[in-house]
């Protein structure tokens, strides 16, 4: 009888465990969520999160745009548009320790790194002499991807998956 009992409990617990993984398991932005702030040559998503379990998060921005440059001849008197760089992906991480976690709900702000500017050997101006900086990024997209638990805010990050969203912007 006192094993039946154990078991029983055993696979109770078992049962608990398992539904409470499965709600943490069910993150999804609340509503009016995310919000894209373009910054110029950064972007930052802001929001908030429902259905997190226990456990610290990590959040990485990912933002893809279109750079706008200015050449600037050696003396400085000349600044004519340059051609626009390529394509530029931007990448930002923030971690939240799981005391920020209530009642499943996170409120975030995880900002993008600026590109690398001015552009090493000013490609897209007269000649190397020139130096080429980008003044503005036309962002077109951003992916959101929520890490939990994890405190792993190196990329690549190495945690589990609970999120990943892409957004056209």
């Amino acid at each position: 009888m006192r094993r039946i009992a154990l078991v029983a409990m055993a696979t109770f617990m078992t049962l608990a465990l398992g539904s409470s993984a499965a709600l943490a398991a069910n993150v999804h932005f609340k509503h009016g969520s995310p919000v894209f702030t373009d910054n110029g040559v950064t972007l930052t998503a802001s929001g908030s999160l429902a259905g997190l379990g226990n456990g610290d998060v990590v959040i990485a921005v990912s933002a893809t745009g279109t750079p706008t440059a200015t050449c600037t001849n050696p003396a400085g008197a000349t600044q004519p548009p340059g051609q626009n760089p390529a394509e530029v992906t931007l990448t930002g991480v923030g971690g939240f320790p799981a005391s920020e976690v209530k009642n499943g709900n996170l409120f975030f702000s995880v900002e993008t790194a600026a590109p690398v500017s001015p552009i090493p050997g000013a490609p897209d101006c007269p000649n190397r002499q020139w130096t080429e900086a980008i003044t503005d990024v036309a962002f077109t997209s951003a992916t959101i991807t929520v890490y939990q638990p994890c405190t792993d805010t190196s990329p690549p990050i190495d945690c589990t998956v609970v999120l990943s969203q892409t957004f056209t912007l």
